[in-house]
């Protein structure tokens, strides 16, 4: 078992290590882009199950995202350490809450919609007031940092005069809105994703045996993406651990992209107030940015509460030295949105034609509605796209049947190799070697080949069975494979990702930072912005804006000029 739990710290750097081995008590990690931070805390639980200071089903590991939570289960798994649940907030408390329903208020709990706009459209029908998709979309988003602000909707309606209104209503209109859908979802029994919080954190403060229960089942905690956690996730948080101080968590204060939704950096860096004692680990060698990437993005940070001073390494453990022959990030300005379109499918297509994987480019954006025209321009070069964001992979008619075909190959024994079993399955469900022409038929091609390509990231002698059941786990946690295309994401979207060319598009005054970052807090926000798309990309970044808007011209972003790209 030592010897075990010894090899699971082999590799890491000297910080990465020090995490490893502070398996008790509070632990704050403050992980630049780029650092290895997922690898740390895995290590680190992995670390204290193999050590035997950790019981693996007394672990959770908590983050944002189900693709995030996917990601850590499967790290763990690799790891020996698949006993440990890795979960987003809202999985962990909807389990919870559905658990303990039954037992303290009696019944099945009220059915989570699974979105607001449709309610919310009703309600507006209500009270004859037209609203439109984006308009309620905004009151959706207002509705969502009430609640996870912990504000009531008198407490909002104090507050409605500082916030921002949404098209079609005024300040009276919008708490009205609030109140109507409160009204709605308690006719019906229904719930949001925040009130699974809401509710699951009341139980927790109000019945002490549940509580009890909870604390019982879970000793030792890990929280990544800490600088992304609202008001009410950390009160969750408060409740599930109680008196106990066994808690790990991980963040960026630099990397705060979601205060729009509530989230608050301050319990990061005001986590050794709360803890006196615990112990604060720096992680700031980057292993995924070369020299000239790295620099850029400490400048557009310099000064900034909580940034960290990353370093550019070659390798865990290496030098801190820059990689040979790195290129400087490069800006161009363009007269037309057009113009960038082209300029930048044209860069994409070069970079294809000398060897880098289209599934190695990512073009990033501000907003969702700048990725048409780089969408359009990119096919029309016969270069396949995948939009981030869009229809999540294993939610495709295609896989899914293809899926379905490969679990009921594993129910027939067959020894041949893996990888002739999974290809004659998907030939029989038309996918060829060639890939066909039409835009259409090469995605779904791309994403069929995908499942094809998982099977060499299995370990060398892994069967049908084996393979039905690693597709099984990705589909359950939204696992997704990488497909043979350039990558279209919002910012937003992107955090935790990486691409060794990365083009960032749309770096204009009123575009990043957006027109109505009127205040410095909004301008910080979108500065953080700024810096986690920089810091996506491994070898070669391009930085482009546009002169020409729809309505007026345009100046580069003042980003720009702080990273010291312009003067």
């Amino acid at each position: 078992m030592a010897a075990d739990a010894e090899a699971i710290l082999a590799g890491l750097d000297p910080e990465q290590r020090e995490i490893a081995e502070s398996l008790r008590g509070p632990v704050a990690v403050l992980a630049g882009a780029g650092t290895g931070k997922t690898r740390a805390i895995t290590h680190r639980i992995a670390y204290g199950v193999r050590s035997g200071v950790y019981a693996p089903d007394r672990v959770l590991a908590v983050t944002f995202t189900r693709k995030a939570a996917g990601e850590l289960q499967g790290r763990l798994r690799g790891l020996g350490a698949d006993g440990v649940r890795a979960q987003t907030f809202h999985g962990a408390a909807l389990a919870q809450l559905g658990h303990f329903w039954p037992q303290v208020v009696g019944g099945a709990a009220p059915r989570v919609v699974p979105g607001k706009v449709p309610t919310l459209s009703q309600v507006a029908e209500s009270r004859k007031l037209a609203l439109g998709g984006e308009s309620l979309r905004d009151v959706a988003s207002e509705i969502e940092w009430r609640k996870t602000s912990m504000l009531s909707i008198d407490g909002y309606a104090e507050l409605v005069a500082e916030r921002p209104v949404p098209q079609g209503l005024d300040a009276d209109q919008l708490v009205e809105m609030h109140r109507g859908y409160a009204a709605l979802l308690e006719e019906r029994r229904q719930i949001d994703f925040e009130d699974v919080l809401v509710l699951i954190t009341g139980m927790l403060e109000s019945e002490p045996r549940v509580a009890l229960q909870v604390r019982e089942r879970y000793r030792f905690f890990t929280v990544d993406e800490f600088q992304d956690v609202s008001p009410l996730q950390h009160a969750l948080l408060s409740v599930w651990l109680g008196d106990r101080d066994d808690v790990c968590v991980v963040g960026d204060a630099s990397q705060t992209i979601y205060s729009f939704a509530g989230a608050s950096s301050s319990y990061l860096l005001r986590f050794g107030a709360r803890y006196p004692h615990a112990r604060e680990i720096r992680l700031e060698r980057n292993y995924r940015s070369t020299e000239p990437v790295v620099r850029l993005a400490n400048r557009l940070m310099r000064d900034r509460p909580g940034a960290l001073t990353l370093r550019a390494v070659r390798a865990p453990g290496g030098a801190a030295e820059p990689r040979d022959e790195p290129r400087a990030p490069a800006f161009e300005w363009f007269a037309s949105e057009q113009d960038e379109a082209a300029g930048v499918a044209d860069s994409i297509a070069s970079a294809i034609r000398g060897g880098t994987p289209a599934s190695e480019i990512a073009v990033l954006y501000r907003m969702n509605a700048q990725s048409a025209r780089f969408e359009e321009a990119l096919r029309r070069r016969g270069i396949g796209v995948r939009v981030h964001g869009a229809q999540r992979f294993f939610e495709r008619a295609d896989v899914r049947q293809a899926v379905m075909m490969i679990r009921g190959e594993a129910k027939v024994a067959d020894t041949r190799p893996l990888f002739q079993i999974v290809s004659d399955v998907l030939r029989a469900g038309g996918w060829t070697a060639k890939a066909p022409e039409g835009a259409a038929e090469r995605e779904r091609w791309e994403a069929l080949g995908a499942l094809l390509a998982l099977v060499d990231e299995m370990p060398p002698g892994t069967g049908i069975a084996e393979f039905s059941e690693e597709l099984l786990a990705r589909q359950r946690t939204q696992h997704e494979p990488a497909l043979d295309a350039v990558t279209l994401s919002a910012i937003h979207a992107a955090k935790g990702l990486e691409w060794t060319m990365v083009h960032v598009v749309g770096l204009s005054e009123g575009i990043l930072p957006i027109a109505h970052a009127a205040d410095e807090e909004s301008i910080d926000e979108e500065r953080r912005l700024a810096y986690v798309a920089f810091t996506r990309a491994r070898d070669v970044l391009f930085l482009s804006g546009v002169a020409g808007g729809a309505r007026a011209q345009r100046q580069p972003s003042r980003f720009l000029a702080e990273a010291g790209i312009i003067r």
